[in-house]
Parts: C-alpha cells; sequence; structure tokens
C-alpha cells in the first residue's frame, strides 16, 4: 500500500472553509484529519460536532477524525452521525478502552486508538489486533505547529515489530511536525498514514505540498 496522506483541517482558514474542501477534494489528500479538543484532556478547544456536518456537505474524502478529549464513549454515536469515517481515542483518556473500540465498530466506523510522546507502545500488546490504526503523537498535543519530537522514528519502529508479530492489520498514523524533510524516513520505518496541518495550509500552495508529501 501506498502511505495515506490526511491534511489537518484544523490550520485551515476557518473563514472560508468550503474554499479549504474543495481544495483539498482535487489533491492528493487521501483522508481529512479533523482534531477535536475539548480543553480539558488538552490546552485547546477546536472543532465540534456542527462544524465536521458543515464541512462533511463539501468533503469528497474519508473523515478522519481524532478525539483529543476525556470520556470520548459518551460522543461515539454522535460522531458517527456527524460523518466520521475512522474514530481515534487517546489511550490516555479512556479507563475501558476494549469497550470503547467496540462501540466504535458498533457504530459503523473503523477504530483508531492515538498515544500520547509518553506513553509507550507495549499498552497496545493486548489489544493491537482488534483496531484498524495507532496514532503515534510525534508532538505534544493540543497546538499546531510544534516541532517534531525525533524518539518518533523509533516509536513507529517498535510499532511495527508489533503489528508484524501479532499479525494485525492495523496501519500506523503519524501526527505532528510531519514535513517533506522526514516523511520519507517516516515511511520506511513503517508509518502508512502522515498528517500535516501548518506545513500544508501556510504554505503558498497547500496542493502542491500535498503532492510532494504524497510522492517522497
Amino acid at each position: 500500500m501506498t502511505h495515506l496522506i490526511a491534511p489537518s483541517i484544523l490550520s485551515a482558514d476557518f473563514a472560508n472553509l468550503q474554499a479549504a474542501c474543495e481544495m483539498l477534494n482535487n489533491s492528493n489528500a487521501d483522508w481529512y484529519h479533523i482534531d477535536v479538543m475539548d480543553g480539558v484532556f488538552v490546552p485547546n478547544l477546536t472543532l465540534g460536532m456542527p462544524i465536521i456536518k458543515a464541512i462533511k456537505k463539501h468533503s469528497q474524502k474519508p473523515f478522519d477524525v481524532h478525539l483529543m478529549i476525556v470520556a470520548p464513549e459518551k460522543f461515539i454515536a454522535a460522531f458517527a452521525d456527524a460523518g466520521a469515517n475512522l474514530l481515534t481515542v487517546h489511550y490516555e483518556a479512556c479507563t475501558h478502552l476494549h469497550r470503547t473500540i467496540q462501540q466504535i465498530k458498533a457504530a459503523g466506523m473503523k477504530a483508531g486508538v492515538a498515544l500520547n510522546p509518553h506513553t509507550n507502545i507495549n499498552v497496545l500488546e493486548d489489544i493491537i489486533q482488534d483496531i484498524d490504526l495507532v496514532l503515534i503523537m510525534s508532538v505534544n498535543p493540543g497546538f499546531g505547529g510544534q516541532s517534531f519530537i525525533e524518539n518518533t522514528y523509533h516509536k513507529v519502529k517498535s510499532l511495527k515489530e508489533l503489528i508484524i508479530r501479532k499479525k494485525s492489520t492495523a496501519l500506523i498514523e503519524i501526527d505532528g511536525g510531519v514535513t517533506t524533510d522526514n516523511a520519507r524516513k517516516l515511511i520506511d520505518c513503517g508509518a502508512d498514514v502522515l498528517v500535516a496541518g501548518s506545513f500544508i495550509f501556510k504554505s503558498e500552495n497547500p496542493k502542491n505540498i500535498i503532492h510532494q508529501l504524497k510522492s517522497v
């Protein structure tokens, strides 16, 4: 499988989201990456269900929704209704992770688990066969534009080994500080999906940057 590119809509111009959607629809992007933050799990507030529903009207690609919120199990049905195709919850935010994964799948979505930079991939040992994606945070969650954490490469390699050993089909997604400078190395380490926000949307030609990330 060629790697996937999931531009983070959080970095788009919120005054012109329709134009951002049209650009992504006509680009080499594979997914829309949508970050949801509650101001509790992370120190920031972002998109809610009404905005996601509004974006869905203009999108032609799957929605990869990343929940950085406490008690995500309370909102699974609402995000399914809003149009999420893949719903990722944080390991650190779920007391009963296996149950939450089951609820996500029962709602008709694929299920992902995200790990903060300090969380070891070994915590996924007993659930890796049940999930569709693992999101590795390569910056501390909460704000865009942060510097990439170099230990991510080692973490991706370790996760890939776990996936192979457990015969899992989970994809590895990297979120934070992804650029054309580190994309190839991340893929070589085992990454399947690259999320990029400000690197795409703050550039002079976002569509071309997406093409470059897809072509590395």
